[in-house]
């Protein structure tokens, strides 16, 4: 857990650094002229920040479910989120089909098919596995019947919800810095297509339900201490959250609030007491 522990720590540092460099770096970038370390360090963030942060939420997440679930219900699900959040963007920078018509720009690193950053298939599995594991926390001490099916669907609404919030400053004229992917067409929510949050949800029901199905039996919530998957949730939903007040979108900021971090929040309440089964 202590590694799960350092590599969060590290990972709320990467974001806070991005921040730095979108919100205040690049927008006055000729600062750096005058200085080659200056203007060698914001050349290698410009480039690293932004996987930097998905590797070292990755990294978190994978030894978080590691010490809290196991080695093989882990990597189970790593695979099914990365493969099927994977064709998923690849279906969608070549046919618009589910999320709408959008490319990304080089910031995220090497792409697969050089149409979708190999990073992208890392942050569906850390923010989804975080979603995921929050949600059976809270069905479980909610003590509602299906609670498998209700985990499944809990967690793809905490995944799709944050992107309520992540897409519209993306996809802002307002936003004048460093831009991770580029919207081709625009919708009614913020200048998203509608037809994009659906996307979200079908591609986050589809890798949590293959993901969770192909374990042995279901996760007992007790063995997950729900400080850290939050912390997880909860640092790239607030990020988001600046992101979009910087570009003057607060609506998609009190949604993120209401929707996102005050039911994710719910996992945070008196936990059961931890008996540690097997995987």
């Amino acid at each position: 857990m202590k590694v799960a522990v350092a590599f969060l720590a590290v990972h709320v540092m990467a974001l806070a650094l991005g921040m730095f460099g979108l919100m205040s770096a690049v927008p006055n970038s000729a600062q750096f002229a005058g200085n080659p370390y200056a203007l060698a360090f914001y050349s290698w963030a410009i480039v690293n920040t932004g996987t930097i942060d998905i590797w070292t939420g990755t990294l978190a997440m994978l030894a978080f479910g590691v010490a809290a679930i196991g080695v093989r219900r882990t990597l189970t699900f790593f695979v099914a989120a990365t493969l099927i959040s994977a064709a998923a963007e690849l279906t969608g920078t070549k046919t618009g089909w589910p999320f709408g018509g959008y490319e990304y720009t080089g910031f995220l690193g090497l792409k697969l098919a050089g149409r979708v950053p190999y990073t992208v298939p890392l942050s569906w599995f850390y923010m989804g596995f975080a979603s995921f594991l929050l949600a059976t926390k809270i069905v479980r001490q909610a003590r509602l019947k299906n609670e498998a099916v209700l985990a499944i669907v809990l967690g793809a609404w905490l995944l799709m919800a944050w992107d309520l919030v992540l897409d519209p400053a993306m996809a802002s004229d307002k936003m004048t810095s460093l831009h991770f992917w580029i919207w081709k067409e625009h919708g009614p929510y913020f200048g998203m297509p509608l037809r994009n949050l659906a996307g979200w949800l079908g591609t986050g029901l589809a890798f949590i339900a293959v993901g969770s199905s192909a374990w042995k039996r279901p996760v007992d919530a007790r063995t997950i201490d729900a400080w850290l998957p939050f912390g997880v949730y909860a640092a790239n939903v607030i990020w988001a959250m600046a992101l979009s007040l910087s570009v003057g979108l607060w609506p998609t900021a009190l949604a993120a609030i209401v929707l996102s971090l005050l039911p994710a929040a719910f996992a945070l309440r008196s936990p059961d007491a931890r008996t540690p089964l097997p995987a």
